[in-house]
């Protein structure tokens, strides 16, 4: 059994870092294990290609959706429903030899004669598959530039132990969430790619405030090994995360269920990013620093020597 309160009401948090490690390990491996196999389910700004929202006066029956548009031409449209049942939602890879324009108008021709109900055209967008190609990259290259300046920023203004145990934590973040992408088989788009970004900047922020108290506690308690000082300070500040964390998900809460289908992604990989990012500041950064070895002695200030015994003293 752990022991998880402590005699000063300090929660033993690193009685399981073991465990945690152990279980963001599994996480991290299936995650990466689902991406490889399953893949993420793109979306059209990084695939390319055509997407039509159309609205049908009833509801939609997609099976047959799918089967129309396959039987005529487009074997390989993707088909769901975007928010309501009667909305729909096909995505079609990139056709050199027709115009988005003409495509959209084909497919709504196509619904309308062979559903037997009244299809309306609600929207049309085209992307081609070099700018496609392009902001998969570059979304890549922000993601790892996050993550760099990141460590840079974090091991001048705490140490490098923290530095990387905060970077570690954000990987974990970022692999951990786009896993549940890949699992769910939820539409991955450059607003996804927005929330993981902000999930960084969040976790980042968490971790920080963590890290701080943890240095001010070293400096100033005299007593207890470091394993005890990073418990009194996680303990310390979890009334502060948890605050910021209650209220941030509440109002994302509002915009996954109230927000519409355009910003679904977003709220989920920002809810999700919440409670991963939370646990990670907890467990993974702080079980990572103790695990190199921090000591009192790295984090207490330097000394500065002042060359000269005799200092004259100034009088106003």
């Amino acid at each position: 059994m752990f022991k998880i309160f402590k005699s000063d009401h300090a929660i033993n948090f690193m009685a399981l870092r073991k465990l945690a490690i152990v279980f963001s390990l599994f996480m991290i491996v299936g995650s990466a294990a689902v991406v490889g196999v399953s893949k993420l389910n793109l979306g059209l700004d990084f695939t390319g290609g055509t997407v039509i929202e159309v609205g049908f006066s009833q509801e939609a029956d997609l099976k047959k959706v799918r089967t129309i548009l396959g039987d005529n031409g487009f074997a390989d449209a993707i088909v769901q429903n975007f928010g309501s049942p009667r909305d729909v939602l096909v995505r079609l890879a990139p056709r050199d030899d027709i115009k988005p324009e003409t495509l959209g108008s084909d497919v709504l021709k196509l619904l309308n004669e062979k559903t037997g109900q009244n299809v309306e055209m609600r929207r049309i967008e085209f992307v081609g598959p070099k700018v496609g190609d392009e902001l998969t990259e570059k979304g890549g290259l922000a993601m790892l530039a996050a993550l760099i300046c990141i460590l840079i920023y974090v091991a001048f203004r705490f140490e490098w132990r923290f530095a990387l145990g905060a970077v570690v934590a954000l990987v974990h973040d970022v692999f951990i969430t786009i896993g549940l992408f890949a699992i769910l088989q939820l539409e991955f788009d450059l607003t996804v790619l927005a929330a993981i970004l902000a999930v960084i900047g969040y976790s980042l922020n968490d971790t920080i405030v963590v890290s701080d108290r943890i240095r001010e506690n070293f400096r100033k308690l005299r007593t207890g090994t470091p394993a005890e000082i990073i418990n009194i300070s996680l303990t310390q500040t979890m009334s502060r995360t948890l605050i910021t964390s209650l209220t941030t998900i509440i109002v994302l809460l509002a915009l996954f269920f109230k927000g519409g289908a355009l910003i679904h992604g977003f709220a989920t990989a920002l809810l999700f990013g919440v409670f991963i990012g939370t646990y990670s500041s907890v467990y993974v950064a702080s079980s990572i620093a103790l695990a190199l070895g921090i000591t009192k002695e790295d984090l207490m200030p330097v000394e500065v020597e002042v060359e000269g015994e005799e200092h004259e003293e100034f009088q106003l």
